[in-house]
C-alpha cells in the first residue's frame, strides 16, 4: 500500500473512532464526555506508540517494533534514515581511515584541526617536525603548540593560495614549509614539510653571489683605477690604444654595476622575510625620482601622473630601486615617445604603473621576465647597457612588500609594468 494509501486509511480509523465516541457521548447524554474519552483513547494510543518508538533509538541496533497503518509506516521510514545514515558514517570513517592511512605514512606533518582550531588528528611526522604528539594532544589548540608568529598570522589571515616558509631563528633549527587547506565546515588539513635543505642551498647560493661580488670588487676598482689613469695620460691622448682603453673602461663600469645590482638583490633576499615598518610617502618618492631621471634623460618625455596621496609601509630604498628599474627598462625599450609613470588606485589598491610606447613583449616570454640575466631579444640586447637583474629586483621587492608584479604588453604598441600594494596607509 502507497504512503498515502496509509495516511489516508489513519485518518479515516481517526474520524471513525471520534464518531463511535460521539454517538456513544449521545447515548449516555453528554456529546463532550463522548469525545473527551475518544480523545483520550487515541492519545493514549499514540503515547504507546512514541514510547515505542523511544525505545527502539534508545537500542538502534535492534530491529524495529511492528507497527500497522501510520505508525508501521513511521517506524520504517525512521528504520530506512537510519541504516542510510549508518551507512554514510561507515563510508565517511572508511574514508577518513584511508585518508589517515595515507597521511600516516608521509614523511611531512599532517595535522587535522577542527573549526574551533583544536587537533583532531595528526600522523607521527608532526611529532618530530612540530613535537606535536597524537593522542596526547588531542583537542589542543594548534596556535598553541606552533608558537611562531608567522604561522599565527598566516592561520588568522585565513588566506591560504600561498604557503608559508617558516624560516630558522638560530643555528641548527629547521626551516619549515606550511601548506594549508579547507574541507568540511570549517575543518583544516595543514600540512608541515621540511625544506632545510633548499633553504640551505638558497642561502649558500645567496652568500656565494655575495662573496664573488665583494671579492671582484677589489681587482675591478684597480683594474679601471689604471685605465682612468692611463687615459688621461697624454702618451694615450690619441694614437691605437686608446679606443681599446676606452673599450676596457666601459666594461669595467658595466662590471661595476652589474656587481652592484648583484650585492643589492642578495641584500634584498636576505631581508625579505623581516616586516617592513616604515610609511613611504610615495608621491614625494616619485617626485625625487622624476629629477633624477630628467637629468641622465634630458632628451625623452618623462610624464609623471599621481592621482592618489596613499603611502605604502615598506622600506624606501628598495621602492625607490623597483621604481627606477621599472622606469628605466620603459626608457631603453622605446627610443620614442613618452613614458607615463603613474601612481594611482586599482580595484581600491594602491598601485605603480610605468608605460612606453615601444616594441611591445612577445608572450611566450612574459613568464620568464623576472628571471636573472634573462633578455627578450639578445640580438638587441647587446646595443641596450644593463644587467639583466632590474627584473628579479622588482620582483624581490614586490615580494617583501607584499604587493603584485603584473604586465600588459602588446607587440608593435608598448608596454604597462605594474605594481600593485596590498599594504598601504591612507
Amino acid at each position: 500500500m502507497s504512503n498515502r494509501r496509509v495516511v489516508i486509511a489513519e485518518i479515516r480509523l481517526l474520524l471513525l473512532t471520534l464518531l463511535v465516541s460521539a454517538g456513544l457521548g449521545l447515548l449516555l447524554g453528554s456529546l463532550p464526555v463522548g469525545l473527551v474519552v475518544g480523545l483520550s483513547m487515541i492519545m493514549v494510543l499514540w503515547t504507546l506508540q512514541f514510547r515505542r518508538i523511544l525505545q527502539w533509538l534508545e537500542r538502534p541496533e535492534t530491529e524495529p517494533p511492528e507497527g500497522k497503518g501510520v505508525w508501521g509506516l513511521i517506524f520504517d521510514t525512521i528504520y530506512r534514515v537510519q541504516r542510510r545514515s549508518e551507512e554514510a558514517q561507515f563510508r565517511l570513517a572508511s574514508a577518513l581511515d584511508y585518508i589517515q592511512d595515507s597521511l600516516a605514512s608521509m614523511r611531512d606533518a599532517a595535522i587535522i584541526v577542527d573549526a574551533r582550531g583544536k587537533i583532531a588528528w595528526a600522523n607521527t611526522s608532526a611529532e618530530h617536525l612540530l613535537d606535536i604528539r597524537f593522542p596526547e594532544d588531542r583537542g589542543q589548540l594548534l596556535q598553541y603548540l606552533i608558537r611562531a608568529p608567522q604561522f599565527n598570522a598566516y592561520y588568522d589571515a585565513d588566506d591560504y593560495s600561498q604557503p608559508l616558509r617558516i624560516p630558522p631563528t638560530s643555528e641548527g633549527d629547521d626551516c619549515l614549509q606550511v601548506e594549508i587547506s579547507r574541507f568540511g565546515e570549517g575543518d583544516r588539513l595543514v600540512f608541515v614539510r621540511d625544506i632545510t635543505e633548499n633553504y640551505r642551498l638558497e642561502q649558500m647560493r645567496r652568500d656565494f653571489a655575495s662573496n664573488v661580488s665583494h671579492e671582484l670588487r677589489t681587482p675591478l676598482t684597480v683594474i679601471k683605477g689604471y685605465v682612468d689613469t692611463l687615459l688621461d695620460l697624454d702618451a694615450f691622448a690619441d694614437g691605437p690604444l686608446r679606443r681599446p682603453l676606452m673599450h676596457v673602461n666601459e666594461q669595467s663600469q658595466r662590471m661595476e654595476t652589474l656587481l652592484a645590482d648583484l650585492l643589492w638583490l642578495a641584500r634584498i633576499e636576505s631581508i625579505e622575510s623581516q616586516k617592513k615598518t616604515d610609511v613611504v610617502a610615495v608621491p614625494v618618492l616619485l617626485d625625487e625620482l622624476l629629477l633624477e631621471l630628467q637629468i641622465g634623460w634630458t632628451e625623452r618625455d618623462i610624464q609623471l601622473q599621481v592621482t592618489t596621496s596613499a603611502s605604502i609601509v615598506g622600506d624606501e630604498a628598495e621602492l625607490h630601486s623597483a621604481f627606477s628599474n621599472l622606469t628605466i627598462n620603459a626608457l631603453k625599450y622605446s627610443e620614442t615617445g613618452p613614458v607615463v609613470i603613474r601612481w594611482h588606485e586599482d580595484t581600491g589598491y594602491p598601485t605603480f604603473s610605468v608605460t612606453d610606447f615601444g616594441v611591445g613583449i612577445a608572450p611566450q616570454h612574459l613568464p620568464r621576465l623576472t628571471e636573472r640575466f634573462y633578455r627578450v631579444d639578445k640580438s638587441r640586447a647587446q646595443s641596450i647597457t644593463g644587467t639583466g637583474l632590474g627584473l628579479a629586483i622588482v620582483k624581490h621587492v614586490a615580494a617583501s612588500h607584499q604587493a603584485e608584479l603584473t604586465v600588459d604588453s602588446q607587440l608593435g604598441v608598448g608596454s604597462t609594468f605594474s605594481l600593485v600594494f596590498s599594504q598601504h596607509e591612507s
